[in-house]
């Protein structure tokens, strides 16, 4: 876990302040490895009378944002060589997705 909070902080220039994990990171460890790098672990649970299908809160952020990047013909198949043309085309996928909500909230406003 400290591996993966140092390598988070390096990417964001440290800006990320919480991180919303499952279960399996639940214990003193993972909370003080993520704390030595500034980073406060949020555990999403499953709560104690579970019956059937139950919604996590926070959980499907990024599982949506996965299904986002789906409608990307490029992004749905395997098809780069290099792995820093599959970062750049996510970074497009994601710019063309805030440039269509940034305008669709445009239109909203008065």
């Amino acid at each position: 876990m400290a591996g993966l909070a140092a390598a988070v902080q390096e990417v964001t220039g440290d800006a990320v302040t919480l991180a919303f994990v499952d279960q399996g990171y639940t214990g003193d460890t993972p909370a003080a490895d993520a704390a030595a790098h500034s980073i406060a672990l949020e555990v999403v649970k499953l709560p104690d009378t579970k019956r059937g299908f139950v919604l996590l809160p926070r959980r499907w952020v990024v599982e949506r944002s996965f299904a986002w990047t789906t409608r990307f013909r490029r992004l749905a198949r395997d098809y780069e060589r290099l792995p820093q043309t599959v970062a750049g085309l996510h970074f497009v996928a994601f710019a063309c997705l805030m440039v269509h909500r940034l305008v669709t909230l445009a239109a909203r406003s008065p």
